[in-house]
């Protein structure tokens, strides 16, 4: 695969070209690379001092800085780790040219390093001679028949070639124990080594004579004669230096030897000089060697490093002073040029481009276009290459395109390619879309997913779904998802099915194949395909292909009514296959004999299989036309033959390579990089143990497997693996899936498997990086040993991960068993669960923890991923780039109050966050209690898909599906097997009033406000029946009713009811009930009514038939609520009177008393148990024949709003106003567990297997919750959501609440326990709550103007400030800060009261003062009250004013232009700040009074100060703002020094310490304290983890209080904002509703 880099003339006409999916666009413009490779060139012996000095010394400093820049470095030095080649197949000349070339393809700097001595190298016998320049070598050597013969013997002409050529037999042709390194085979493999150095200079003289003499006769050219003399070093700088610019990416070092001292013989320069095969020196060589010299010397000049050094003892020796200072300067000058070619490469920017650091959390966020030439462009240039081979298939090709052609104009279902593994099925789809493309050309957007090129990972669908919008959107001008819109599946559906429809309107033809589907994750159930549209609008075409014997073909029959959009990819006919080995062979420059072409059809023939025929040529290719048919090695079928392949590769390389090579790739998450390949397996003791099984390495202190070994075993797997480009970094891995299941069946034992994991596990931990491995080697005893692998740090520098690390090391010591380094390093590792989450995004931590999971049975995993969710609505928003302290300050606030009960892993996770923050170099504030939703607990699954309140839920067992409607219309079903979302069903135009499920199918029946009534299939989503006018227009939810019996439907209201048969199809009944008469229900198939006078009439609508029951006329009855007990046959009413009455159908009735008043009354499924619940009390009856038995009453907080019981009659689960939900046992009364977390009054329950599902009419969401949850990680409960007024100690233990629902009562809540400790009763409505924190005084203002105070510490006592004469409300009440005073504001004046103590009691004195306000003043909306007794207060209407009690004097501050919401002033009096609903808050200063700061502050939805509170110091102040953050700003300069986003408005806080505690309007007490260092860095930026502006405005303190720009660290520009995605995002639920 080519490297991806850019090109010129890409821009925006590339871009389209990849959008619309043309491949030529792709290849403009494939993104950079970022990989440093490069190739060693030298003699084998000659340079070998220099090579080890590079390897230990400037190798590991060169990878450090690469890494710091996010490269990858690779060196590729062939020839180390061996004394000689011994392989004697002739194929490494051409191996060394080949790595070259890929070196220059991939590498973005330096790519060849030539490093050349006084040994020009070995001059080998060419393998391929062609067949013209053979036969006239041969006509030369007419006169010596010998020569010709002995020639014709190891040259053998191969006709299979194109075109023919002579290729050199391999050595053991001849010479069979040439390679034997056996030790008994010494003596033969000496003489076999001997004998083939003698043959190869015979071979070699008789070529070179008769290149000679043919030249000189002008038969050939004098570069076809070098191929006989040419070293194979030379052609090695022929093709690094000299070849397609090759001096760019090339260093030149050259050693010469100044003086040959005389007795330095050719045997001691043996290493350094050339000689002959009899010891002398090679002349002819040597004078090779000196036109090289001296043609780098002229050519090469610029990148020459040329060095003298006399040799010692025909040696190099470190140990002496000058060749130590030589090994020096080859290192210095390799360092520092190497860095500078780098750099410089890093630094030219890529045309078209910005270079992509890989693994920086520091880059600007990437731009969409970037996303999409990586993503789409790797898919459209894979979808090209598979057209390529593709032969045949017309006929299901034209049945496609004939199938969507037809249905172009018109709605249509998806079409599905399906067949057996290795069919085909990809290339057809690739093939389809270049069809496209050809037919309607600039017409047609494709879009083509191929999901298994992302083998052995699978594709998510949300990231698959994200992609296919963003490509569409883009490339139809349309506006692309963010992650912000469409952070959950939900939405990206939803997305991309209006793009569809938009698409569609445009009048462009799209096409979208999405390729083996059955190979997505199974994250959200991919397989299920629920995500999958079938009804597509005209000119969109979707084409998906699977497996047939797959999960995803299933449910997609399950999914689509007709077979005729089903096409199956059968076997290949034995002339498809014939065509596509002849296409295939051509493009390799092959052919085959006769012979070997049938055996190749014949093994094809039985199973048609294209995967079959395309491992059967890969073999094929490398036959020649001498090759014996005996010698063929075919297999039956795929897996056979992939057997075949592995056995041929073993026979060659040895099992132990082969298998460990294979097994790692087959175990690699992410694929590998070649240098992690060898490096993994020059850890592997028993690859190294077979590879130096007969021979010691060159260096035992130093062990590695040779590099040459690798490359042979790469080039001989060419078509079976593939390069994996992602981020600019090429990985290699299997490029199909069935060969990694047959790799891994073949060599991947159990015992292998994990001894193999293990092994890639500490690699990427860096266990073995510097240190000495034991080895055990034949011949040896044990040896310590450093096998030369990398450091593997979580950052290579500040700013910059590593990558691999995070990909590969979670996988590997998971499924190696290291589950306490998995727990250790990753899970409870704070540090690197950000940084994963900022790099590679924090859903694939969720995706390692989710695996972890399926292992690992650890609560405390389970907890940290459900975390990472709570935390990832955050990350989107910032689209990802979460900072360290913010991601820290979110898992502290979240998970502190587990650390104690979970300390191995959440505990070490705490003590590091706290830790970091406490050492944080910049202004920030610590969690010092758990605010933020923690993970665990009951509350197991939120299910969205509505919008408005949930008014009816209910539940199909048969099908295990949901269904709810909402006030807004909409209804949504979802499978309670795996909590999905399966449809949302549109039809409903008003709030949709009751649901009643058929049993006996899926289906089921809506009744909705705008008057229809309405049937659906739950399984496929369809609408099947609607009925107008059923129910009158605006109908309220509890006026009217549905009921189902097996043969009618019934729909009622008080006055009127509609009976239909239970089709729907004919209408029974339309009737109105008599004047005095009201609608009670129905029993059985009869309409009960109930008159005036106590007459109950049971009428059945078909029959006719009517009953009439009187009851007691003596007692007056008003009806409050009935039930029906079908089963019983009897119907309960309850009048206001207090009576209970039971009516059978045959006549009989009974009259009970009955003291409640029930707002809820339902009985059991079976009839057994009556439920009443009245205000605070849900009261359980016994049903007996004739009476009803009180044995249970279950007292609550507040009003009981729902329940039920479970189907053994054992658990009752009730609902209420106080928004918990609270599980009891029917037998015993005990109150087993509240659950605390609906944040709004609980109005529908059900219980369903082991879950209680509810719902609110309040919010658009369905919770279930588990009650077999571990309790120890139960979330402590909070007050309830949406006080309306609130007051919190400052030492956050207490928190004093009125319920929104009801506010004459005061609640005190025990804020350690979470649980309610004291009920503070008053005789009218709360307006307003206020704390004396140290005096422990709770000030409640009423709406009658009394002011009640309650001494916390004498809990029996009360004091009462009496209303004023005009009786006008209390608006505000403030204390001053030393508690001295506490001023009450009414409507018409504020009055000062002092407070004080008599007798150790307290009192309040007063009023002391008062400052009458004018009927016109608006009222006050907030007041802070001054230790001197001046008031500074704020009113609705914007104004500020500051009154002195003292001398009565009133001073009027700047206004605002909204109202006032906070007035708080300093501990000391210094300083106080006013804010308001806009976006303006003004800190004044008091004494003397003036405007020190106007801070605006635009956030990104909300607006307006809340709360405020100033620190102990009164340096800082801290602000609650309605865009749900706490700031921290700095009172002297006015500076913002701190953001934190807590997920919901803060409406209370209390200065705490150097900190402060808050009261959330979700009801969360948040505790934390400021830390700021005394110099905070100029660069420091508060507001890079929040959108949002700010501006300070400070007075000029040098200028008598002139206001002046004094501080603007972010422009003010709030037409910077999209108010369409503002108004959006305010009616968006708050993120911290996802709950996992």
């Amino acid at each position: 695969m080519e490297r991806p880099a850019a090109a010129a003339g890409g821009g925006d006409a590339g871009l389209q070209d990849v959008l619309r999916g043309r491949t030529n666009g792709a290849q403009r413009t494939r993104m950079s690379s970022n990989m440093i490779r490069v190739f060693i060139s030298s003699a084998f012996t000659d340079m070998s001092s220099e090579r080890k000095v590079l390897l230990e010394k400037v190798y590991p400093e060169v990878l450090a800085f690469c890494r710091t820049l996010g490269l990858v470095f690779e060196v590729v030095d062939l020839r180390w780790g061996f004394r000689n080649i011994t392989s004697g197949d002739h194929e490494s000349c051409e191996l060394f040219l080949q790595e070259i070339e890929t070196c220059k393809r991939i590498s973005a700097g330096p790519a060849f390093i030539a490093l050349l001595g006084n040994r020009y190298g070995h001059r080998a016998l060419p393998r391929l001679v062609p067949e013209k320049l053979f036969e006239v070598l041969l006509s030369k050597l007419s006169k010596k028949p010998e020569g010709v013969k002995q020639l014709q013997q190891w040259f053998l002409k191969d006709n299979n070639a194109v075109p023919a050529t002579y290729v050199l037999q391999p050595i053991m042709a001849h010479f069979p124990h040439y390679s034997d390194l056996r030790p008994e085979s010494g003596l033969q493999r000496d003489k076999d080594v001997l004998s083939w150095r003698l043959t190869e200079t015979q071979l070699l003289q008789l070529l070179r004579s008769a290149a000679t003499d043919a030249e000189a006769a002008g038969d050939i050219t004098a570069e076809q004669k070098q191929l006989f003399y040419t070293s194979v070093t030379e052609r090695e700088f022929e093709q690094g230096l000299w070849t397609c610019e090759g001096e760019a990416s090339a260093m030149l070092f050259v050693r010469e030897i100044p003086r040959q001292r005389v007795r330095d013989g050719p045997k001691r320069l043996a290493k350094f000089m050339d000689v002959t095969a009899d010891g002398l020196l090679d002349a002819e060589a040597q004078g090779l060697l000196t036109a090289l010299k001296s043609r780098l010397y002229a050519a090469s000049q610029k990148i020459l490093n040329l060095h003298s050094v006399e040799l010692s003892k025909g040696s190099i020796d470190p140990k002496r002073k000058e060749h130590a200072q030589y090994l020096d300067s080859i290192c210095e000058q390799f360092a520092s040029q190497m860095k500078a070619r780098i750099g410089a490469a890093v630094d030219s920017p890529v045309v078209g481009r910005r270079r992509k650091v890989w693994g920086s959390t520091e880059e600007e966020k990437e731009d969409l276009s970037d996303w999409v030439l990586d993503e789409v462009g790797h898919h459209v240039v894979m979808s090209a290459e598979q057209c390529r081979g593709l032969q045949g298939r017309e006929g299901l090709l034209g049945k496609l395109c004939l199938v969507m052609w037809e249905s172009t104009n018109v709605r249509h279902g998806p079409l599905v390619v399906h067949g057996a593994a290795g069919m085909g099925k990809t290339a057809l789809l690739c093939k389809l879309a270049q069809e496209m493309q050809t037919v309607l050309e600039a017409r047609v957007v494709v879009v083509i997913r191929l999901l298994s090129s992302h083998h052995p990972q699978r594709p998510d669908i949300d990231h698959l779904l994200r992609s296919v919008c963003l490509q569409i959107c883009l490339a139809c001008g349309l506006a692309p998802p963010t992650l912000l819109t469409t952070n959950t599946l939900l939405e990206l559906v939803r997305f991309f099915q209006n793009v569809l429809e938009d698409v569609s309107q445009q009048g462009n033809t799209l096409l979208i194949i999405l390729d083996t589907l059955d190979q997505l994750s199974d994250q959200h159930h991919a397989h299920k395909l629920r995500w999958l549209p079938v009804d597509i609008p005209p000119n969109v075409h979707l084409v998906v292909s699977m497996d047939t014997n797959s999960e995803a073909f299933t449910n997609m029959r399950l999914k689509l009514d007709t077979l005729e959009n089903f096409f199956e990819v059968e076997r290949l006919s034995h002339d498809e296959g014939k065509q596509i080995m002849e296409s295939y062979l051509q493009a390799s420059q092959r052919t085959l004999t006769s012979e070997q072409s049938a055996a190749v059809l014949q093994s094809f023939e039985p199973t048609g299989c294209p995967l079959h025929l395309k491992l059967i040529l890969s073999a094929a290719k490398r036959w020649t036309s001498f090759t014996p048919l005996t010698e063929l090695r075919l297999g039956a079928n795929t897996q056979d033959m992939m057997s075949q392949l592995f056995l041929m590769l073993e026979e060659k390389h040895g099992k132990g390579l082969v298998g460990g090579a294979l097994g790692y790739i087959a175990l690699a998450r992410n694929g590998l990089l070649e240098f992690e390949l060898r490096d993994v397996m020059s850890l592997d003791d028993e690859v190294i143990s077979e590879v130096y099984r007969y021979s010691l390495p060159p260096t035992p202190s130093l062990i590695r497997l040779p590099p040459l070994l690798w490359a042979r075993l790469r080039r001989d797997l060419e078509d079976l693996l593939e390069e994996r480009w992602a981020c600019g970094v090429a990985t290699i891995t299997f490029n199909h899936r069935r060969l990694c299941e047959v790799v891994s069946n073949r060599y991947l034992t159990s015992e292998q498997r994990g001894r193999s994991l293990k092994i890639l596990a500490e690699y990427f931990q860096g266990r073995w990086s510097g240190k000495l491995k034991l080895a055990s080697l034949p011949g040896l005893s044990l040896l310590l040993s450093d096998r030369k692998v990398p450091p593997q740090p979580l950052w290579f520098s500040p700013g910059l991960a590593n990558v691999r690390k995070l990909q590969e090391l979670p996988y590997h010591l998971l499924h190696a068993g290291l589950w306490d380094e998995l727990r250790q390093e990753v899970i409870g590792s704070a540090e690197w669960l950000f940084c994963k989450s900022r790099v590679c995004g924090v859903s694939s931590v969720i995706h390692d923890l989710d695996q972890c999971s399926q292992y690992m049975d650890c609560t405390e995993t389970r907890l940290v991923r459900d975390t990472l969710v709570l935390i990832k609505p955050s990350l989107d928003f910032l689209d990802g780039h979460m900072d360290m302290s913010l991601f820290y300050t979110e898992l502290l606030a979240r998970l502190c109050s587990l650390a104690t009960l979970f300390p191995s892993v959440i505990g070490q996770l705490c003590s590091q966050c706290e830790e970091w923050l406490l050492m944080c170099p910049e202004p920030i504030l610590i969690p010092k209690c758990s605010f933020l939703q923690p993970p665990g607990g009951a509350l197991q699954h939120t299910l969205p898909g509505l919008q408005g309140g949930v008014l009816c839920v209910d539940v199909s067992l048969e099908a295990e599906l949901l269904v709810a409607g909402s006030d807004e219309g909409v209804m949504a079903v979802w499978s309670l097997a795996d909590k999905q979302l399966i449809h949302s069903l549109q039809g409903h135009t008003a709030a949709v009033l009751s649901i009643k499920v058929i049993k006996s199918s899926a289906h089921c029946f809506s009744l909705a406000a705008d008057g229809s009534l309405r049937r659906w299939s739950l399984m496929s989503g369809q609408q099947l029946l609607c009925i107008q006018e059923a129910v009158p227009v605006d109908s309220a939810p509890s006026s009217v009713h549905l009921h189902l019996s097996e043969q009618q439907l019934f729909v009622y209201s008080r006055t009127q009811v509609k009976v239909w048969k239970l089709d729907g199809a004919q209408l029974l009944l339309s009737s109105s009930s008599d004047e005095g008469s009201v609608v009670l229900g129905v029993l059985e198939d009869s309409v009960v009514s109930l008159t005036d006078s106590g007459l109950v009439r049971l009428s059945h609508p078909v029959n006719g038939t009517k009953t009439q029951i009187q009851l007691e006329k003596q007692r007056q009855l008003t009806l409050m609520s009935s039930v029906m007990l079908p089963k019983l046959a009897k119907l309960f009413v309850v009048s206001k009177e207090g009576f209970l009455y039971q009516i059978s159908r045959t006549g009989k009735h009974t009259a009970d008393e009955f003291p409640l008043v029930p707002s809820l009354l339902s009985v059991t499924e079976d009839e057994k148990i009556l439920l009443a619940g009245s205000e605070r009390t849900l009261s359980l009856f016994n049903i007996d024949r004739d009476s009803v038995d009180g044995f249970l009453n279950l007292q609550h907080d507040d009003s009981v709003l729902s329940a039920c019981v479970s189907s053994d009659c054992r658990l009752l689960a009730s609902g209420a106003a106080d928004q918990l939900i609270r599980i009891w046992s029917v037998t015993t009364g005990a109150l087993l567990d509240a659950l605390c977390g609906s944040d709004a009054p609980v109005t529908s329950l059900i219980l369903y297997d082991g879950f209680v599902v509810s719902a609110s009419a309040a919010t658009s969401c369905i919770q279930l919750w588990s009650l077999k949850y571990d309790s120890r990680h139960k979330p402590t409960a909070h007050i309830p959501a949406g006080s309306a007024h609130v007051a919190v100690s400052k030492d956050a233990d207490r928190v004093f609440y009125v319920r929104q629902q009801s506010q004459h009562e005061v609640i005190s809540w025990n804020n350690n326990t979470g649980s309610l400790s004291d009920r503070l009763a008053v005789s009218a409505q709360v307006c307003c709550l206020e704390l004396a924190q140290h005096k422990r005084l709770l000030l409640c203002g009423l709406n009658t103007g009394t002011v009640l105070i309650y001494p916390l510490d004498l809990p029996q006592e009360t004091l009462c400030i009496p209303p004023p004469e005009s009786f006008s409300r209390v608006l505000c009440l403030a204390v001053s800060s030393q508690e001295k005073h506490v001023a009450v504001a009414y409507e018409d004046a504020v009055c000062l009261f002092e407070i004080t103590t008599r007798d150790s009691f307290p009192t309040v004195e007063g009023p002391l003062e008062r400052v009458s306000l004018s009927l016109l003043h608006a009222p006050l909306s907030s007041m802070a009250l001054l230790s001197d007794r001046r008031v500074l207060y704020g009113t609705c209407c914007g104004e500020v004013k500051l009154y002195d009690f003292g001398s009565g004097s009133r001073s009027e501050l700047e206004s605002h232009r909204s109202k006032v919401t906070c007035v708080t002033a300093s501990n000391w009096g210094t300083h106080a700040l006013v804010g308001s609903e806009d976006a303006v808050q003004r800190l004044w200063a008091l004494s003397p009074l003036v405007l020190d700061h106007t801070m605006e502050y635009k956030g990104f939805f909300f607006e307006g100060v809340l709360s405020a509170a100033f620190s102990d110091s009164d340096q800082f102040v801290f602000t609650g703002s309605q865009d749900r953050t706490v700031k921290v700003w700095d009172v002297t300069t006015g500076n913002l020094l701190y953001v934190q986003y807590v997920y919901s408005p803060v409406v209370r806080m209390v200065t705490f310490r150097n900190g402060f505690v808050a009261l959330s309007q979700q009801g969360s007490v948040i505790r934390e304290v400021f830390r700021c260092p005394d110099h905070v860095s100029p660069d420091f930026n508060p507001l890079r983890n929040v959108k949002a502006q700010y501006r300070v405005t400070s007075r000029d303190k040098n200028q008598g209080g002139q206001q002046a720009s004094t501080s603007d660290l972010q422009d003010f520009n709030p037409a910077q904002f999209n108010l369409n995605l503002m108004n959006m995002l305010k009616a968006k639920p708050s993120s911290t509703c996802l709950i996992l």
